[in-house]
């Protein structure tokens, strides 16, 4: 689409429609988030266990990458969500009622899945639908409302820790939240309905619907493997910055409804730096915002592993949440815009599927790997390894980046 075809998107009417599902959604998941490693260590887990029960949320967006791809673009995007969140309120069920931790996990997982399904159709839509010119911007807000519940989320946890003094109480968001979603998505347009400029699925589209997840991920094997390799990264440093935070704070001693207000202060920066990550990716190109996110993240785990056991521990918790939260917030949406700009705009689901699963990969390995090294050496041994990894993921970035998403998008 040329740029002169670009203002005849209906922002307006799309943007209730497209962000506000995602946004209730978010607010559940940023209010379980802070804490499942304290709900699991009162249910009897160490801290490796804690941290292998907090994994569960990641292993089970790997595990629902699988279908997600196939099943968007076979049922569509919005009963998708629906679907998804129907799950979702199945997953906090079993978690209230969880009597050990191993139960606990089996909710995590199943709020994972949904977590994965309910992402990747929002991601399709926005894919097809925004004109090429806003598609940075427009992914970068889509990130800022998964940042936007992730703020919400865990003030409104410390507030329900504080009214009952049950850090599992904080579910109960979680599933008021699912039940919004879904009143909200049959309630208003469907956005697909409000654009008539989504191509025509045509023979090649057909067919890519029909190829399955690891058919998809042979036929892109080169750009999987390389760029590929940069996102599972980034998901990895992400997904390790979510399960560290609370698993440290535990750690440390600082109490559940402390780490929520701290982790939610925290995101409201994160959040607060979406949309100038989305216009620096528009302006400047992806580079811009890639490479300093992955730095910022992987030397901020590098100096809170070196803060465990230091005077002022919780001092240097804050200082290395706000870094993170910064860090990360100028990286929003890329994962999601690296995505979209390599994957047919006819027919993105497929190759969104690989994508996503490729990423998801890396995220659902960290906290496994966190919780494995904490096991048989320590969690700032743990917490080291990862900011190594964080800056082997910027120069992953740093090379193949320019080679892949350059030359796809001149192609189109």
């Amino acid at each position: 689409m040329s740029n002169t075809e670009a203002p005849r998107f209906p922002w307006r009417q799309v943007v209730v429609a497209a962000f506000l599902p995602t946004i209730l959604f978010s607010i559940g998941e940023g209010a379980i988030i802070p804490i499942i490693p304290a709900v699991a260590h009162g249910l009897g887990a160490d801290i490796p266990g804690a941290a292998l029960i907090a994994a569960m949320i990641v292993v089970g967006e790997l595990a629902g990458d699988m279908p997600a791809g196939a099943l968007v673009a076979r049922i569509g995007e919005r009963t998708a969500m629906i679907g998804a969140s129907a799950l979702s309120i199945a997953g906090v069920l079993v978690a209230l009622v969880a009597p050990n931790p191993v139960v606990l996990g089996v909710g995590i997982l199943l709020i994972g899945v949904a977590t994965a399904v309910f992402a990747l159709a929002r991601h399709a839509f926005m894919t097809s639908f925004v004109p090429p010119v806003y598609r940075a911007r427009a992914l970068s807000t889509l990130g800022g409302t998964f940042r936007f519940g992730y703020l919400v989320g865990p003030f409104a946890t410390a507030a329900v820790i504080q009214a009952t003094g049950s850090a599992a109480n904080a579910f109960w968001i979680q599933l008021a939240a699912c039940v919004a979603a879904i009143v909200v998505l049959l309630v208003l347009h469907d956005p697909a309905d409000l654009v008539t400029t989504r191509p025509g699925p045509g023979a090649r589209a057909a067919a890519e619907e029909e190829r399955g997840l690891f058919r998809t991920i042979a036929a892109n094997r080169g750009v999987l493997l390389t760029l590929g390799t940069g996102s599972a990264l980034v998901a990895a440093l992400r997904a390790s910055r979510m399960l560290i935070l609370p698993l440290w704070a535990v750690s440390i001693g600082i109490d559940e409804a402390t780490t929520a207000i701290i982790i939610g202060s925290a995101a409201a920066l994160d959040f607060a730096l979406f949309y100038a990550g989305g216009w620096i990716m528009d302006r400047f190109g992806r580079l811009w915002t890639a490479v300093p996110s992955m730095i910022g993240l992987g030397t901020s785990h590098l100096i809170l592993a070196f803060t465990h056991d230091a005077p002022g521990a919780e001092t240097w918790f804050v200082v290395v949440a706000v870094l993170m939260a910064l860090s990360n917030g100028i990286g929003a949406g890329i994962l999601m815009t690296l995505g979209a700009d390599l994957a047919d705009p006819a027919h993105p689901a497929p190759f969104l599927g690989a994508w996503r699963f490729t990423a998801d990969s890396g995220a659902a390995a960290a906290p496994l790997l966190i919780s494995a090294l904490a096991l048989v050496a320590s969690l700032p041994v743990a917490v080291g390894v990862m900011g190594v990894l964080g800056l082997l993921g910027a120069l992953d970035l740093r090379v193949f980046l320019p080679r892949h998403v350059g030359a796809a998008r001149r192609v189109r």
